[in-house]
């Protein structure tokens, strides 16, 4: 016999039905879309071989996940996205019975002679902070020994009692200390391998969550020799992204990209303009464009950056791309001090040879050619801020806003700058952006990773994706006893 409802249930189905209603067919489409999909992906990434965590044994496993939560300065973190980007690898590992422990890298605590200097600027404690508040859960942080110059040379015995704490759930997890105060991480040889048994000593299977930190370091891709390594949800969301914007974008393609040298640039740049149908460009990047295309002279332009700038304006004579911005602002003042009186809006091509331009003028976006590029693209990939922020936002400002009146193309965000100053200038489009499906966002945590795999031709060509490839997974790892006791 089935039950009658009871008054106050019926009362309270009364009282949420206005503000809840029932879900519809086209709710119920989105979500079969959504795993539809979901399984497509994890499809096209098994298949380049790339081992999954949803696919690794964690109960009463302890993890090691690497991720990148590079975002401290001054001793607090500076914007959360990077670090709120992981915590769905970090819930669904505990989820399914695992006990995390946590590694990042902050800063660069090595000068150029090769010292390393532990500082508060690089410690990971303000991000260990921000998750104890976020997740209401208690972080261990091992106090190794650190010498000056040096570095952590070893993972000591002192941390069996707290991996027999997080075994226990007596804390939440582990957070090791900034993986760049390891003598090895940075090292090779048999200062690596030191570092990467030991990593592999305290864990029983590593999970690499960190797009954004492309490098082949010891805690990225040298560890993943000797334990049963894996791709977490997060690198497999911007793997799937990126190999979508280069195997097979939707056109018209335009890329929107800028930095402070170009010398340094110039290869990811020809890939760039091979891929797109159009290229519009911004910070110094465009400066030394500007420099070699109208044979003119600014202020923070090298001649290196000119003589790199030659071969990006050659290219585009081939075969034009290339959207000139036609206004700039020109101030008299270095390093982006804004200063009534002392900046004000020129032709781009009409520059002297003194003062600086700090940013790309907004009426630029107003142009037809630009608006005509901009609002009939079906692709955008931004890893740009126009102008020295945050004294000249203007020109991000009129950028992000002429992205977002583009509401049917795929719009890409690549980099934690970017992102920033994204939320910084134009929080609404940003809330608006995440929160809404049809916006068609998609963040990527790591913009200079974004670049090297457009630079190798493949996000799966980057070191510790193609490490996890070759070495990851149970069956292909390396035996930590065989490897690492010898």
């Amino acid at each position: 016999m089935t039950a009658a409802a009871s008054p106050s249930s019926t009362c309270c189905n009364k009282k949420y039905a206005s503000c809840c209603p029932e879900k519809t067919a086209d709710d119920e489409n989105d979500a079969a879309h959504y795993h539809a999909s979901k399984r497509q992906h994890e499809g096209m990434l098994r298949e380049k071989g790339l081992p999954l965590v949803q696919d690794a044994e964690l109960r009463g496993a302890i993890v090691l996940v690497r991720v990148d939560h590079n975002v401290v300065r001054r001793c607090a973190v500076v914007d959360s996205f990077r670090i709120d980007a992981t915590i769905g690898t970090l819930f669904s590992i505990v989820e399914r019975g695992g006990r995390p422990v946590i590694m990042t890298h902050v800063g660069r605590p090595k000068d150029k002679s090769g010292h390393i200097h532990a500082s508060p600027e690089t410690d990971v404690e303000s991000v260990v902070a921000y998750l104890e508040r976020k997740l209401h859960i208690k972080l261990h942080v091992p106090q190794l020994t650190c010498t000056e110059g040096v570095g952590i040379v070893d993972i000591d015995t002192s941390i069996n009692r707290a991996l027999r704490e997080l075994k226990a759930h007596k804390v939440g997890g582990i957070y090791l200390p900034n993986t760049r105060w390891f003598a090895g991480e940075e090292a090779g040889g048999a200062t690596a391998k030191r570092l990467a048994c030991q990593l592999a000593g305290i864990a029983d299977v590593y999970v690499n969550d960190a797009f954004g930190s492309w490098q082949s370091h010891v805690s990225t891709s040298e560890v993943v020799r000797y334990m049963p390594s894996y791709a977490g949800h997060l690198l497999q969301s911007e793997l799937t992204g990126l190999a979508a914007l280069l195997d097979a974008p939707k056109r018209p393609f335009v890329a929107v990209v800028a930095g402070s040298k170009l010398d340094t640039k110039i290869g990811t740049l020809v890939r760039i303009h091979n891929a797109v149908d159009h290229l519009i460009l911004g910070g110094m990047v465009y400066n030394a464009y500007l420099c070699a295309k109208h044979g003119i002279s600014m202020q923070g332009v090298t001649q290196e950056d000119v003589e790199a700038a030659r071969a990006l304006v050659a290219l585009d004579e081939a075969c034009p791309k290339v959207v000139e911005l036609s206004h700039v602002v020109h101030s008299d003042r270095p390093g982006g001090e804004r200063v009534e009186g002392c900046f004000r809006t020129v032709r781009a091509y009409e520059v002297s040879g003194d003062g600086w331009i700090v940013d790309i003028a907004p009426e630029s976006f107003e142009s037809e050619s630009v608006h005509a590029v901009l609002s009939s693209a079906q692709t955008i990939f931004v890893n740009a801020v126009m102008g020295f922020m945050p004294s000249f936002f203007e020109g991000t400002l009129a950028l992000d806003s002429a992205v977002g009146r583009n509401k049917a193309a795929r719009k890409l965000y690549g980099g934690g700058d970017t992102i920033q100053e994204f939320k910084s200038v134009a929080p609404h489009l940003y809330l608006k952006a995440v929160s809404d499906a049809n916006e068609r966002y998609q963040f990527f945590t790591g913009g200079g990773a974004v670049l090297k795999a457009i630079e190798l031709g493949s996000p799966f060509q980057l070191g510790p994706v193609r490490a996890l490839c070759d070495n990851g997974g149970e069956a292909r790892c390396r035996s930590y006893s065989e490897e690492c006791c010898r």
